[in-house]
């Protein structure tokens, strides 16, 4: 048998991953909107673990997290969309998005337990694997994708895959309402997968 179907796969796999790299470089924010947005992040969780609004510890927080943020930029940033301004990216995520994703999560969660329980109740529980696919190439937003899925009741991520460009999910779902791969994928992502493709590429 010829190997060169092989190496054309090869070949498109390799080009396929090198256009990927390259918007994903060309998405990347700057390196100061990166300070900024992971210094914001760290001020916001030293005020809650400390629990003071005191000047000289804010001084001292401030000054202790941007240091960190310098050094660890691109820990939390790597894979955040380029995309508008710094504060309207900052007020848009900290009063549109979060609260989004929270009130996305809560009616699943509840939607979610309603179904399980009515599932247990009546015994009517018919579990299965489903591949799923994901427009989100970034892994932050892969992997926020993968555990939304798995704290709603009834579905469990069990691994991802990365083939040509593409990204797919293996779900264990406890009532399997489909073997179509679109229609399981709506049932089970929901809403989430459109609220971090406005934060993650």
């Amino acid at each position: 048998m010829s190997r060169v179907p092989f190496y054309l796969k090869e070949r498109l796999e390799s080009l396929r991953e090198r256009v990927l790299h390259e918007e994903f470089e060309a998405s990347k924010l700057p390196p100061w909107e990166r300070v900024i947005i992971t210094w914001v992040a760290l001020m916001a969780f030293w005020v809650v673990i400390s629990g003071s609004f005191r000047v000289r510890d804010l001084i001292v927080g401030a000054a202790v997290t941007l240091i960190i943020a310098a050094f660890m930029r691109d820990l939390l940033t790597e894979d955040i969309r380029k995309s508008g301004h710094i504060v309207e990216k900052l007020l848009y995520f900290a009063f549109i998005y979060l609260p989004q994703y929270l009130v996305i999560m809560a009616f699943r969660l509840l939607e979610s337990n309603l179904k399980v329980a009515k599932n247990v109740i009546f015994m009517d529980i018919n579990p299965g694997i489903v591949k799923i696919k994901t427009d989100l190439h970034s892994d932050t937003g892969v992997t926020i994708l993968a555990n939304s899925i798995t704290l709603t009741p009834g579905t469990l991520t069990l691994d991802v895959n990365k083939k040509l460009g593409e990204t797919y999910l293996y779900v264990h779902w406890i009532d399997l309402e489909t073997l179509n791969r679109e229609k399981a994928g709506e049932k089970i992502k929901g809403d989430i997968e459109e609220w971090l493709k406005k934060v993650f590429w």
